[in-house]
């Protein structure tokens, strides 16, 4: 049996560890550059965990496979979009450093399930490269909407789903 939980500061060995499978999965993938310079870093992750935003996937033995962030409002990133537009301008979540450490077949499912039950619009941005997690996006129902610019001034696809679209 797979559940969700919130992440605590006893999870972030494991989380580090599946943050770095995961950088090291995108670049076997073709990902260059996503996820560079340590980039999510222990510092921030620790953050993440402590403003609630951080969850995590678990096995029956509390074992963690997998984690993402969740954070409802509005995000500045978010607030320009090119080549596109949102859905709608309705209240939403943001999905965030979404990785897994691959031992588990449809986690991106088991995660995007997990979200669309507690939320009614989802906002989530990969790197043109992530085909995989490109991929996983528009089997779940998420559709393509543009291009925005995270911190660094690095272009992303954005994508929503909408309950009822």
């Amino acid at each position: 049996m797979r559940s969700i939980r919130l992440a605590t500061i006893h999870d972030l060995p494991r989380i580090m560890t599946i943050t770095d499978m995961a950088r090291q999965f995108m670049r076997s993938e073709g990902n260059t550059s996503q996820w560079v310079n340590g980039y999510p870093s222990q510092e921030f992750m620790t953050s993440e965990i402590e403003q609630g935003h951080c969850f995590v996937c678990i096995h029956d033995n509390d074992e963690v496979f997998a984690l993402f962030c969740l954070i409802e409002g509005e995000d500045p990133t978010y607030d320009v979009i090119e080549d596109g537009s949102w859905i709608n301008d309705e209240p939403y979540a943001t999905i965030h450093r979404f990785a897994s450490d691959g031992t588990m077949k449809g986690v991106s499912d088991f995660v995007f399930d997990w979200c669309k039950k507690h939320h009614d619009n989802i906002r989530v941005d990969t790197h043109e490269d992530n085909a995989v997690m490109r991929r996983a996006l528009t089997r779940n129902k998420f559709k393509e909407c543009g291009v925005i610019y995270v911190a660094d001034g690095t272009p992303r696809i954005a994508y929503q789903w909408s309950k009822g679209f």
